[in-house]
């Protein structure tokens, strides 16, 4: 089958998904239209300026906007009504009990069903409970409009997005008209032929994985494969924490453990990482969408439930090890390193980091923060108490302990002369496993760890 001859293409919604999709279609060669009604995020991507921090979106952008390939814009019925595919990239925020809110999701289908031209394609790629396609396809028909339904779920990992868009696993494209999956098809192999280009533009390094699959699925099965695929990396996660757990209490190493067990190619090593849960806008929000959608029908997913408990009693672990080892909190000078909820992005949300921070500042403690990237988005989550630092350096001078919460490269050598004068005695709480023990050890700190017991 021969797809739909593309030539505009409008993405809805400026977040890490949509501003990543459009920045590398409209470098790709297709004229884009990226659409967003919040004013203050207008005026920063027009300038050629992404409001958070993502290798790449800044450059891909700046060519973008330079070579006329991209509009950023509020007006969507003037893009709509013109356009050949439609993405729809708002977000889809957890609602108190869990659920996901699917207000944006709607009102963007119900927009497109007023404003856009006939036999367009629209493309469904915010997470969403499975189900939701067919109701967005009664809200086209309920309008009478032509408008084929494709389910395309993002896989992208915040701080790599441009080199998971490039160099992608796999693309899933779930559809229950095959124009519409054959045009997604082809939109992206035309994207794959030009990637080394844009990897160029963007100033990253091209990633030398395998060529990436294309899955094609029905529109169910795609939005199922969304969530089920988050979902189990957060269960290895908290897998792995759970072992930890049981490597503190036995005196074992979790990264000897993990790096044995994971040489089982049915099991493998990634995300079998122990230390302060993972947190974000993704994994959280996916695992309690998952519950209660399987509630809905009726279907026990306490795995899931049990993956959520775990991880979050992870920051109040650590901080129970370190009052342990220090024999209080009360009064102690600490510091937090690492607000983001991973490296290589500026975003907080669900920040373990920011848990513990919070944690130790309510136990007493004199908390002092530090984040290369997050400290703006922290901020608004931290306890008035926490102080807030510019420099590693000046977070971690005349402390008692040090917490480290995040990879960030910038911490790796910590205890260098001009950053500590003197690390006798302080305790250093690897929240993350990042150290070499042997190494901390000979700088003289005491070292905790996650699974970790030295």
């Amino acid at each position: 089958m021969r797809s739909k001859n593309i030539k505009n293409i409008a993405v809805i919604g400026a977040g890490y998904v949509g501003l990543s999709t459009a920045v590398v279609l409209a470098n790709t060669g297709y004229k884009v239209s990226l659409i967003e009604n919040n004013d203050k995020r207008l005026k920063t991507l027009k300038t050629g300026k992404s409001f958070f921090f993502e290798a790449g979106v800044n450059e891909l952008l700046s060519y973008a906007l330079n070579y006329k390939y991209l509009t950023i814009t509020s007006d969507a019925h003037t893009v709509l009504d013109s356009s050949d595919i439609i993405f729809s990239c708002v977000g889809t925020p957890e609602n108190p009990d869990g659920s996901s809110n699917l207000r944006y999701v709607y009102e963007v289908a119900e927009l497109v069903a007023m404003q856009a031209k006939n036999n367009c394609i629209f493309v469904q790629k915010s997470t969403v409970p499975v189900g939701t396609g067919q109701k967005i396809e009664d809200i086209f028909h309920e309008n009478g409009c032509n408008i084929k339904y494709a389910s395309n779920p993002e896989f992208l990992r915040e701080g790599t997005a441009i080199i998971d868009t490039l160099y992608f696993d796999r693309i899933v494209i779930g559809s229950n008209s095959k124009l519409a999956a054959k045009t997604v098809l082809d939109t992206y192999k035309s994207v794959e032929q030009k990637r080394e280009k844009l990897a160029n533009i963007a100033n990253i390094k091209p990633a030398k994985n395998k060529p990436g699959k294309y899955i094609i699925t029905t529109r169910n099965s795609a939005e199922l494969t969304k969530v089920t695929a988050n979902a189990f990396l957060a269960l290895k996660i908290s897998f792995a924490n759970s072992i930890a757990k049981l490597a503190d209490a036995t005196g074992s190493d979790i990264r000897e453990v993990m790096d044995a067990v994971g040489e089982d190619k049915r099991i493998g090593r990634s995300f079998l990482n122990a230390g302060r849960g993972y947190g974000g806008g993704c994994f959280p929000k996916d695992v309690s969408g998952l519950i209660r959608s399987a509630e809905q029908y009726g279907i026990d997913m306490s795995i899931m439930t049990a993956a959520q408990d775990i991880n979050e009693s992870m920051p109040s672990y650590i901080t129970k090890k370190a009052k342990k080892a220090m024999g209080t909190l009360k009064g102690k000078n600490v510091a937090v390193l690492g607000l983001a909820f991973k490296a290589g992005t500026s975003d907080a949300r669900k920040s373990p980091g920011v848990k513990i921070a919070n944690i130790l500042d309510k136990a007493g403690a004199i908390v002092t923060a530090y984040d290369p990237r997050a400290m703006d988005e922290a901020k608004k989550d931290l306890r008035k108490n926490v102080n807030l630092s510019k420099s590693t350096k000046d977070a971690i001078k005349n402390k008692d302990a040090i917490f480290i919460a995040v990879d960030w490269p910038e911490f790796q050598y910590l205890g260098y002369p001009d950053e500590l004068s003197n690390c006798d005695g302080v305790l250093l709480v690897d929240a993350v496993n990042y150290y070499d023990t042997d190494y901390i050890k000979l700088l003289g700190f005491k070292y905790l760890g996650v699974g970790r017991s030295y």
